[in-house]
């Protein structure tokens, strides 16, 4: 009895060796399908040996099958808990694979056993998945200790800033994000909108502009961002255009109307923003602030009777106008 159990447990092992290797020889190859197939095999000799599964899931990471990869980590795991390479990769796979806990568990894991320098950055990713801000910035602090090259660890402590409306700390973080890793176009735009939030008008156009010359989709949002800061800082030339290259796509917005003809009353052109206010009215008859516009820009231009007449029947319509009335402003405060 001895000598059988002695035996089969030698076949076992020569058998689990030679389908190992040649899984390896497939999978050092690129045939991962090959090499999952045979490393399979060779677990269904040995179903506890922590380099077959571990190579098996290596096999299914490279083909993309991301949770049956953790599931072979796992159990390699729980063969062999003091391996780093299936530590590191576990903890790297439940993060890639949104298993936010399970992560941080495991980089906590690698933290102990001092595998590594990512544990940090796993940990603060994961915190910030889960919307935990003020802990997803304790561990980008350490993560940036630990790899300052890494441009995702500002970022990532950029947006949780931005997340609890800590817009100047945000824009720096941003900087600094972007200053590791240029070829982010979606960053600059982030870090634009950032400072058009703070507000810093010039610093948003030149993070606009460089996310545009990196290939940044010019969308009707980013146009109308880029235009907003650039009538803001009295660019009305380029802010005017801007909007007008949206108006195009949109030509029923009213919000757009209403900012083109804002721009148009700002630098004087009176008329130019009466017809703009008048397509509002056109849209939307009921418009009382458009309506008391219009007689402001009649005052304007000279004709205040006619002009007063509009801006007391917009009050009529909104009596909460009278107010902007007495105060001699506009609606919006402006």
């Amino acid at each position: 009895m001895l000598g059988l159990v002695s035996n089969i447990t030698f076949a076992q092992t020569d058998s689990t060796d030679f389908y190992f290797k040649k899984g390896t020889a497939e999978k050092e190859a690129r045939r991962f399908r090959e090499a999952e197939k045979n490393f399979a095999k060779a677990a269904s000799f040995s179903p506890t040996d922590a380099k077959v599964l571990t190579s098996w899931a290596q096999s299914l990471q490279e083909q993309r099958r991301y949770m049956e990869a953790r599931e072979k980590y796992k159990a390699a795991y729980a063969a062999d808990s003091k391996n780093p390479e299936v530590l590191e990769n576990l903890a790297n796979i439940s993060l890639n694979t949104r298993q936010w806990n399970d992560a941080i568990v495991y980089a906590k894991k690698m933290q102990e056993a001092r595998i590594g320098n990512s544990a940090n950055y796993i940990i603060a990713r994961s915190y910030y998945e889960q919307q935990n801000y003020g802990e997803c910035l304790k561990y980008c602090e350490l993560a940036f200790k630990d790899d300052p090259k890494r441009a995702e660890t500002p970022y990532i402590a950029g947006r949780s800033l931005v997340e609890m409306s800590n817009y100047k700390k945000a824009a720096g973080c941003f900087e600094q994000a972007i200053e590791r890793d240029s070829s982010k176009a979606g960053w600059m735009y982030e870090a634009g909108l950032v400072y058009y939030a703070i507000p810093d008008d010039k610093k948003a156009i030149y993070w606009f502009e460089r996310a545009a010359a990196k290939g940044y989709t010019r969308s009707n949002d980013f146009i109308e961002n880029l235009a907003n800061a650039y009538l803001n800082t009295k660019n009305y030339e380029k802010g005017l255009a801007l909007l007008q290259e949206v108006l195009v796509r949109k030509p029923q917005d009213q919000e757009l109307l209403y900012n083109i003809a804002d721009a148009y009353y700002q630098t004087g052109k009176y008329d130019d923003a009466i017809s703009y206010w008048d397509k509002i009215l056109a849209i939307d008859k009921q418009n009382a602030s458009s309506l008391y516009m219009i007689g402001l820009s009649y005052q304007k231009k000279g004709e205040k009777e006619k002009g007063q007449q509009l801006c007391d029947r917009a009050i009529e319509m909104d009596p909460s106008l009278k107010k902007l009335k007495e105060e001699k402003k506009m609606p919006g405060g402006i």
